[in-house]
């Protein structure tokens, strides 16, 4: 089902090696001010092909790619490889390191109708168009986005484990994870990992705007092309591809931060009665405890007060969308239809333009916002299951937008792909059984 292929990398030129963690960065929808700030201050860092500056910035990442080839900065690799990506981390509380294990590969940028790569998730529009017009002035993929494949036998992970013993990079990023990356160019060992692949589905797990802008993009260029025939380079997609079934697969909660006075804290509580259980709270600090393993339970935030609000389980049959229940009982979907749309009056569909709506992933943050009034108030979630993922996946439907944070993110900087045709070509049959 999944058409992969080896890549044909850009990499920093080998004189950086030593200088790589002052080269990646974050991922464009997870970059603070402060971070971009200081990471703008490094003319080398990835951060300007992913998240440029200026009034027009596909334009000026553009001309840096343009610069940093002339100059040698990054030079691409001859041979296509299967890049193997290890990242090293521990939560807090944790005192065992957990590793996600997983590699980077080009896939078809299937679009969604033919339900080889799977969403979960809706996504914000303007993203995506702001995605899809760094992919057509650049011609240039700065980051990898995230796709699961289901292997229960681990079939792949004894080559993932014997590459990585030989790292190209081994570097601490900004989360304080550990980033490993090496490469495979054995033939034949490429071939597995395609064969593999190719009898799967891919469900999408990060990376929905940037995914969706390669859609985009493919659809714009086949329309373009009268000889279009499939094995072009802008039919292709940079993902990072790990095991669904691995035991250090982490999602961690992303939560709801509203402003523009959209009710007083008063009427938002007696609406709220309506549908939810409400419970006051004394220490907004133990709020996520106090919603733990307990279905359709948040919390609820002002400036100075919380409470726990659990919808009422008879209310749960009045969830009137025509969804599958699979997908109706996920938390976040009641959240934003009992809570946003039913209580606040902003149905499901305007959600994903409301400039009412942000979404913040620190606890401390989302709290701290609200305490210094540049937020009205908050909603605190918890994490969805990846049993949960899967299932949701499953159905066709998909999850309110940015319902799963995959912990840890990838980064920007280890490598890049170019849908550049001249730069793409190579006799990839080769690879083929």
């Amino acid at each position: 089902m999944a058409e992969i292929l080896p890549i044909k990398a850009w990499r920093y030129q080998e004189s950086f090696k030593d200088r790589m963690e002052d080269l990646i960065s974050p991922l464009f929808d997870v970059v603070s001010k402060k971070q971009r700030q200081a990471l703008y201050e490094n003319p080398f860092n990835s951060i300007h092909l992913s998240v440029p500056l200026g009034e027009h910035p596909a334009l000026s990442a553009k001309v840096i790619l343009e610069k940093w080839k002339q100059e040698g900065v990054i030079f691409q690799d001859q041979i296509p490889g299967i890049y193997v990506y290890y990242q090293y981390f521990k939560l807090p509380g944790e005192e065992k390191e957990s590793c996600r294990k997983g590699f980077i590969a080009q896939i078809k940028a299937y679009d969604w109708h033919e339900a080889v790569v799977l969403r979960h998730e809706n996504t914000i529009p303007k993203s995506v168009d702001d995605r899809v017009e760094m992919l057509k002035s650049t011609q240039f993929q700065p980051s990898p986005t995230h796709g699961l494949y289901e292997d229960p036998m681990h079939l792949l992970e004894p080559y993932l484990d014997e590459a990585i013993e030989d790292p190209i990079y081994d570097v601490e990023d900004y989360q304080g994870v550990r980033e490993v990356l090496s490469v495979i160019h054995d033939l034949p060992t490429i071939r597995v990992f395609l064969e593999l692949i190719e009898s799967k589905s891919i469900i999408l797990a990060d990376g929905h705007h940037r995914y969706e802008a390669a859609i985009k993009y493919r659809n714009e260029m086949i329309a373009s092309n009268p000889n279009h025939r499939g094995d072009e380079a802008y039919n292709y997609h940079l993902m990072y591809f790990t095991n669904a079934h691995s035991k250090d697969l982490r999602i961690l909660p992303t939560h709801r931060l509203f402003r523009g006075n959209l009710s007083s804290e008063n009427e938002i509580l007696k609406k709220a009665d309506e549908w939810f259980t409400i419970k006051k709270v004394f220490d907004s600090d133990e709020i996520s405890e106090l919603i733990l393993h307990k279905q359709w339970a948040f919390g609820l935030v002002f400036k100075d007060s919380a409470y726990k609000i659990r919808l009422r389980p008879e209310k749960f049959k009045e969830f009137d969308l025509d969804l599958p229940d699979v997908v109706k009982s996920v938390d976040l979907m009641v959240l934003h239809y009992f809570f946003i749309q039913k209580l606040l009056g902003i149905d499901m569909e305007s959600q994903r333009f409301s400039d009412n709506i942000e979404y913040e992933r620190n606890l401390r943050k989302c709290i701290g916002r609200v305490g210094e009034g540049s937020a009205d108030f908050a909603v605190i979630t918890k994490e969805v299951s990846m049993t949960q993922v899967l299932e949701v996946c499953k159905t066709g439907f998909m999850m309110p937008q940015k319902s799963t944070y995959f912990y840890p993110k990838t980064v920007s900087g280890l490598l890049f792909a170019s849908v550049d045709e001249q730069e793409f070509k190579f006799p990839y049959q080769a690879f083929r059984p």
